[in-house]
């Protein structure tokens, strides 16, 4: 058996990274290490985690590329299901993130909307498809 267990994003303050989505989201805190170079979210089935740069860079040898705000974000999203799109993408901009493509319903009736993370990321609000 195989299954996704968590998701790292590369950070500049791991710290600041995990408040933002715990302050979000609601998620808790699992874990974050003495240096505040590593921690860990509880989300559901699947991890949000977040480790510092410098951290990611001594693992990952060969480089990255670091997400920056003057850049479009990675064509990699989060996705986070709701039943209130609109008040979590306000509390959202409240706690630093940008809105990045406003609410919409899709034909299939699904509302979603796309905000920036205050690192960058994309991460998609939205309602369960039915």
């Amino acid at each position: 058996m195989i299954k996704l267990k968590y998701i790292i994003l590369y950070v500049e303050d791991v710290q600041k990274s995990m408040n933002f989505y715990k302050n979000t989201f609601n998620f808790e805190i699992k874990f974050i290490t003495p240096e505040n170079d590593y921690g860990e979210l509880i989300s559901g089935e699947t991890t949000l985690s977040f480790a510092s740069l410098q951290l990611a860079g001594s693992n990952i040898k060969r480089g990255f590329l670091k997400s920056k705000a003057d850049d479009k974000p990675f064509g990699i999203e989060l996705g986070f299901v709701t039943d209130d799109v609109e008040s979590l993408v306000e509390k959202s901009i409240a706690n630093g993130a940008s809105l990045y493509e406003e609410i919409t319903v899709k034909p299939w009736g699904q509302t979603t909307a796309y905000i920036k993370d205050i690192d960058n990321y994309l991460v998609e609000i939205c309602t369960e498809i039915q």
